[in-house]
């Protein structure tokens, strides 16, 4: 079942999400816009934490491994700040991965799907964030593409995707029982693991 912004809420004060926004933020309190994060209808956008974000580039004669991951293939960006806020500059057609700034302690009989914002899709930014299972504790890592052919700003300490939440009956192998490789993620950057 689809669950709500009561159960978020109830699920948050007992540290599911944290830090926790009550209700969406739109405007900081000196009145400058953000893309949105904080409780929604039925879910929850976290944000970008401005601790780090980390590019794909290319290096002649390497090959991206999953099974053996040169961390050399990604290059440290940047926090950038202007009026309008900071951020991190994806350069087109590239990808790149950052973190969340909320920590997420998810129950054993819910399952977290993460679902790229609108306001970001429309400027050609995908989010491609695998689900986070149940039990699963710790920072998620965000891996963003830009399928657009211009650069684009991603903002920290804003709105970056959506948490839907999706409660069954309890399984009988949590992420956390089965020792899943990614739990516990710092809030840094969490490379490909095997």
């Amino acid at each position: 079942m689809l669950k709500n912004d009561e159960w978020i809420k109830e699920k948050a004060s007992q540290g599911m999400i944290s830090p926790f926004e009550s209700q969406q933020i739109r405007r900081l309190e000196n009145d400058l816009p953000v893309i949105s994060y904080g409780l929604s209808s039925f879910g929850y956008d976290i944000r970008l934490s401005p601790n780090e974000f980390r590019i794909f580039r290319h290096i002649p004669g390497t090959i991206v491994d999953p099974k053996n991951f040169n961390p050399a293939n990604l290059e440290p960006t940047e926090l950038c700040t202007d009026e309008t806020g900071s951020y991190f500059i994806l350069p087109a057609h590239s990808y790149g991965l950052g973190v969340a700034l909320e920590k997420l302690d998810i129950p054993d009989n819910v399952t977290v799907i993460c679902i790229g914002k609108s306001t970001y899709a429309r400027c050609g930014l995908i989010a491609n964030i695998t689900p986070a299972e149940a039990g699963w504790r710790g920072y998620l890592t965000l891996e963003i593409s830009n399928s657009s052919s211009a650069d684009c700003k991603i903002y920290a300490n804003e709105g970056i995707v959506q948490l839907v939440f999706l409660e069954g009956d309890p399984c009988s192998v949590s992420y956390e029982k089965r020792k899943g490789k990614y739990q516990e993620q710092p809030d840094r950057v969490t490379l490909a693991r095997i």
